[in-house]
């Protein structure tokens, strides 16, 4: 029978490694290696800790800490679901709440918070409230355009901010989907972490037009040179009308799972994780979302199931994470998930189940 809190400790083990591996030649990164390996170590214990007493902590947070963006991309699910609009900018929960919540989650043995917008490098306040609590990482995906100097200088001196990159695949692909001269803006910041020798990452959104070309080896091969030490693919979502035809159908499932596998085997990619949303939940027993892996907190302090369903009773501005990861509406919702993980498509379960998982709330 599969244990997830084992399965998901060694994932993290495996990150972990990855990291050790980027920074073997860096005695900075060396002594940030040293730390966070005990940190996460200490997680794993709590999270065990507060298990024996009934209570499941997932290792993972998402945090949307912004309704701004610089940018429009084509498909985009922040702004397509409403958590990105400047117009909610008032409400969103200041980086004192945030501070809160981070204080939270190291508390109970979180220890990966993924920190998401809209645009997070809008949010300066917030990413310096995160930057405090060196014994959680905080892998931040951005579009990339608003790395200077100084967030530079910020990302070398705080290790535990992990810059994630938002890319569709080469330029062209990339300029299609998020703007002319945006894969350029991408292509500096990546020149400047891999002189400073910074780990960071990139996020792909795999679709029917770009699967094969971001799984080709050669792809990956210059990702892995550039310095990139994580890829995250992550199956698209069809928040827009008419964009079924990029949805990955149950062949394209099998096809891009072959061609992930293929390399993680590839010896070439040992100094890279890589990490497939939300294809790896199979290996996982289902679907993550509702705390049993992670859950979503939104710009403006809702606690949602997932960012594809963005649902929620609860709010980090009255709530504590102990009390949503405790409710009912949590509950429910992975048994929806549960029921549905074998007959959903590609993308998120629980897009495909919005109508149960909004009856949930009444």
């Amino acid at each position: 029978m599969l244990n997830l809190n084992d399965f998901i400790n060694n994932g993290i083990k495996d990150i972990s490694d990855t990291a050790g591996r980027f920074y073997f030649g860096s005695r900075q990164g060396q002594l940030f290696m040293l730390h966070m390996v005990s940190a996460l170590r200490k997680g794993a214990k709590i999270r065990a800790r507060h298990e024996r007493n009934g209570t499941h902590i997932p290792p993972f947070l998402i945090a949307s800490v912004a309704t701004d963006c610089n940018l429009r991309c084509a498909g985009c699910y922040a702004r397509a679901n409403g958590g990105c609009d400047a117009g909610q900018a008032q409400e969103q929960l200041t980086a004192e709440d945030w501070q809160r919540v981070f204080r939270e989650a190291s508390d109970i043995g979180v220890s990966f918070v993924l920190i998401a917008g809209g645009e997070p490098l809008l949010r300066r306040d917030v990413i310096e409230s995160a930057a405090k609590f060196d014994n959680i990482i905080f892998p931040i995906f951005t579009n990339g355009t608003m790395i200077d100097d100084n967030y530079l200088t910020f990302f070398d001196q705080h290790r535990n901010l992990i810059p994630v990159l938002s890319i569709e695949g080469d330029a062209e692909q990339t300029d299609t989907r998020r703007g002319n001269g945006v894969s350029k803006k991408i292509e500096q910041a990546i020149e400047c972490f891999k002189k400073r020798g910074i780990l960071f990452g990139v996020s792909i959104t795999v679709t029917t037009e770009n699967q094969n070309d971001v799984t080709e080896p050669s792809f990956a091969e210059t990702l892995r040179e550039r310095g990139c030490g994580l890829v995250f693919y992550v199956e698209y979502v069809p928040v827009e009308k008419n964009t079924e035809h990029l949805i990955l159908d149950k062949d394209n499932l099998c096809v891009l799972a072959a061609r992930i596998d293929g390399l993680r085997k590839d010896k070439k990619n040992k100094g890279m994780v890589i990490l497939s949303f939300p294809g790896d939940e199979e290996a996982m027993g289902g679907c993550l979302a509702a705390g049993r892996g992670f859950f979503h907190i939104n710009a403006t302090g809702g606690a949602e199931p997932c960012p594809f369903s963005p649902y929620s009773e609860m709010n980090l501005k009255e709530q504590s994470l102990l009390t949503v990861l405790r409710s009912p509406f949590f509950e429910k919702v992975r048994e929806i998930s549960a029921a549905g993980a074998l007959s959903h498509n590609g993308g998120c379960t629980l897009f495909q189940y919005e109508q149960e998982v909004a009856e949930v709330l009444g």
